[in-house]
């Protein structure tokens, strides 16, 4: 986690956001970039066609208070010894970050969210949520600063041990680096159920195939699956859960859905998430 990229409107999210970045930067000496968007709508009206020399002059005075509020931010808690980078650029936010995230080989993204729940979620979804669904790296959502380490992370996992590879290293990299618990979990439910004696021989399986340590494995038996991560996330008082996500767009996202994004959604605890590879 050298190159760390956390999405900036200075809403109380994304500072807590940018904090929790800096106190990963500082373990890794690493470099937190601080990216903002400036997302202007589409203009329809062909009388407003002369207007981009007005719009250029908007975008630069915009940019200008961005870079004086990232003074601000920078100042009042940066630390000695961690470098921050700042941008400022124009576009749709999701879009941006991910595309940004790419094309500067970033580590992770970190960013805050106020997640969506209800119309809104149905609609539009958040912009967390349209990130972790196009991020080509890891992605670490949050809603608020803790200064609380990370000890114990949950890890649902639906046991396809042919396609997990990737995302189990990735996960395995991310308990060393915070010197945690793994605690391994299947949720059972009604309209997917397994007898727990047959899902806790598939456990121990897929710790053993991927050389697992310092974890625990549970079944948990709930109505629904995501009901049922976040359930268990509070009783075992998690701080952190990880999950893969398909990363499904269009029509299959429409359809299909996806659990890891849900959460994010709803989730009041820090959510790390990576893509999937097919």
């Amino acid at each position: 986690m050298k190159k760390i990229l956390v999405p900036c409107d200075f809403s109380k999210p994304a500072i807590g956001a940018f904090r929790i970045a800096l106190d990963l930067a500082a373990k890794t000496r690493g470099t937190v970039t601080l990216l903002n968007i400036l997302e202007f709508p589409a203009i329809s009206n062909p009388l407003m066609a002369t207007a981009s020399g007005y719009e250029h002059e908007l975008i630069r005075e915009l940019q200008s208070k961005v870079r004086r509020d990232y003074e601000k931010l920078i100042n009042r808690y940066t630390a000695r010894g961690v470098t921050v980078k700042t941008e400022v650029l124009p576009g749709t936010v999701a879009y941006m970050i991910t595309d940004y995230s790419r094309r500067k080989g970033m580590d992770i993204i970190v960013m805050g969210t106020h997640g969506a729940t209800g119309l809104r979620e149905a609609v539009m979804g958040s912009n967390a949520e349209k990130v972790v669904r196009r991020a080509s790296v890891p992605v670490l959502t949050v809603k608020k600063y803790s200064k609380r380490p990370v000890r114990n992370i949950v890890f649902p996992n639906t046991l396809e041990t042919d396609k997990q590879a990737d995302l189990v290293k990735k996960v395995s990299e991310l308990q060393t680096f915070f010197k945690a618990k793994l605690h391994v979990l299947y949720v059972n439910t009604p309209t997917n159920f397994t007898a727990d004696d047959v899902t806790h021989e598939r456990l121990k399986a897929f710790a053993s195939r991927y050389k697992l340590r310092n974890y625990t494995l549970n079944v948990y038996n709930y109505p629904f699956e995501e009901a049922g991560i976040l359930h268990f996330a509070n009783r075992i008082k998690a701080d952190l859960v990880a999950m893969g996500t398909h990363g499904r767009q269009g029509l299959a996202h429409f359809l299909n859905g996806s659990l890891a994004e849900d959460i994010v959604n709803h989730a009041n605890f820090p959510i790390w998430t990576y893509a999937m590879k097919s």
